[in-house]
């Protein structure tokens, strides 16, 4: 009879969206299927697992990072954002207004990780020109908009967001 080796699982703590929230997880679990199998938050998107797409992309400690390419166990006690955190009291966000209004949005299967990029950018800079917002989500393929109204959209927002400082 051959022996069956367990995988061991660990702790994994980190603030979601605002709340702290711990789970078990094998230590090669990717941060992507982390958020949605086992903290249960759908809205990010596993595309290509390679980096390639960024539809996976949430927000750690800020920083936009593509989690089909970290492990879960490197998030352990950092601030993670997702898409889920966006809209407050069921209220959107401007970024997701924008969207909205200006048709930044097709399929919507590259929106979440869209607006995660978007929003670490306006988060530093609002004031953003068309080719500031193209160099910054140019890690995010989207097959349905040719990015018209995507740029469009997160320029708005940055107006909006801008505004809301003052």
């Amino acid at each position: 009879m051959e022996k069956v080796e367990s995988r061991a699982e660990v702790p994994v703590t980190l603030t979601i969206n605002g709340e702290t929230r711990t789970a078990l997880a094998e230590s090669r679990t990717l941060l992507a299927y982390f958020i949605r199998e086992n903290l249960e938050l759908t809205g990010t998107h596993v595309g290509c697992d390679t980096t390639s797409c960024g539809a996976c992309t949430v927000l750690v400690d800020g920083v936009p990072v593509k989690s089909c390419t970290m492990l879960a166990v490197q998030a352990d006690g950092h601030v993670v954002e997702t898409v889920e955190g966006l809209d407050k009291d069921g209220v959107l966000h401007p970024l997701q207004q924008a969207f909205w209004d200006n048709h930044g949005l097709q399929c919507g299967f590259c929106t979440p990780g869209m607006l995660m990029t978007s929003l670490a950018l306006l988060r530093k800079n609002p004031n953003v020109t068309e080719d500031v917002v193209r160099h910054a989500i140019s890690g995010n393929l989207c097959r349905c908009t040719g990015y018209v109204n995507i740029v469009k959209s997160v320029i708005e927002a940055g107006q909006k967001m801008a505004l809301e400082e003052v």
